[in-house]
């Protein structure tokens, strides 16, 4: 036991000091991280009646659009275009995404909703109502604001350092 704390010790004293808000903001990320998987994990449970998963209703909820490219949904939700790609390319094997010609860009193929690919989207939405008006009703939609606005602040910051490094 001695040896672990010692171990422990010594990580302690390796680990640099952090201001207040260095601290707080690190237990912000840290807590947005193991949300992001609360997240992945319900919209999955959601979307699982319909046959999907979470990115897969991401996908789907982009075509709804008709006016993106698998390029801009990657960009939209902050993903890599290779795997929006895979995720469309299947949605679209099993009927419910189209690729439809794109007058801005003559490889870049717009993606669009099937009728059966809003039939599932609108399984999973219906769910998803109920569900968000359940969580929703334990904050007031000032907090949820708030909550969202700094995250929102958080994400532009580090879309300005991603683009700096580009």
């Amino acid at each position: 036991m001695n040896e672990i704390q010692n171990g422990q010790h010594v990580v302690k004293q390796n680990r640099p000091e952090r201001t207040m808000e260095g601290n707080a903001f690190s237990a912000f990320a840290i807590t947005a991280l193991r949300l992001a998987g609360h997240l992945t994990a319900a919209g999955d449970h959601l979307a699982k009646p319909a046959g999907q998963t979470s990115a897969r209703w991401q996908v789907l909820a982009a075509a709804r659009r008709g006016d993106m490219s698998v390029a801009q949904i990657a960009r939209a939700l902050g993903l890599a275009r290779q795997g929006v790609q895979r995720l469309a390319d299947v949605l679209e094997k099993e009927g419910l995404i189209a690729y439809a010609d794109n007058p801005q860009h003559q490889r870049a193929k717009l993606v669009r909703l099937t009728a059966e690919g809003a039939a599932r989207l609108g399984l999973i939405e219906a769910a998803q109502a109920g569900w968000a008006d359940g969580l929703g009703a334990a904050f007031t939609a000032t907090e949820l604001d708030a909550a969202r606005a700094v995250m929102a602040r958080v994400m532009e910051m580090l879309e300005a350092v991603e683009a700096s490094r580009d």
